[in-house]
């Protein structure tokens, strides 16, 4: 293992970086050090490092990995956005569709008691309308109940 002992300002031009940096490191541990006659010496392994750097990191894969990263997120979030829009259209057809039908609600209602082509059960039959009770179906227009009343089970 061949490297020598420099002082800090030696180290730091050697690694590239500051002396405070280089101090620090030597703090830390990361860089092996001693102190002879007051002053901070630091070894630097000649072998083991490129130029004297050490943990040279090699920026070109830095950047790959950094450009495939980027080109990963901005799939899934062009996928994200096409999801959005998809549930959108969806939600927006089903909005329509149910405002159609809720316009057409007392429109049904009408033509049945009007009796406008919507037969009502004999009467005494049994329909799903009476929930296969055997209930008799009403006489007159004002006992009629609406559909959906009769759906649901609500009022009579």
């Amino acid at each position: 293992m061949s490297g020598r002992w420099v002082d800090l300002r030696e180290a730091a031009e050697l690694l590239g970086t500051s002396t405070e940096a280089v101090g620090k490191r030597a703090v830390r541990g990361s860089l092996r050090s001693d102190r002879q006659n007051g002053r901070v010496r630091v070894w630097v392994d000649e072998d083991r490092t490129e130029g004297g750097r050490e943990g040279q990191v090699d920026g070109e894969a830095l950047l790959e990995s950094k450009d495939k990263t980027i080109s990963i997120l901005r799939d899934q979030l062009r996928l994200r956005a096409e999801e959005i829009q998809r549930r959108d259209v969806i939600i927006s057809q089903l909005t329509q569709a149910n405002t159609a039908l809720a316009a057409r609600v007392p429109e049904l209602e009408a033509r049945q008691t009007s009796g406008d082509g919507i037969q009502e059960p004999a009467e005494g039959a049994i329909g799903p309308q009476q929930g296969g009770t055997g209930a008799r179906a009403p006489q007159n227009a004002s006992e009629r109940v609406p559909w959906w009343r009769r759906v649901l089970g609500e009022g009579r």
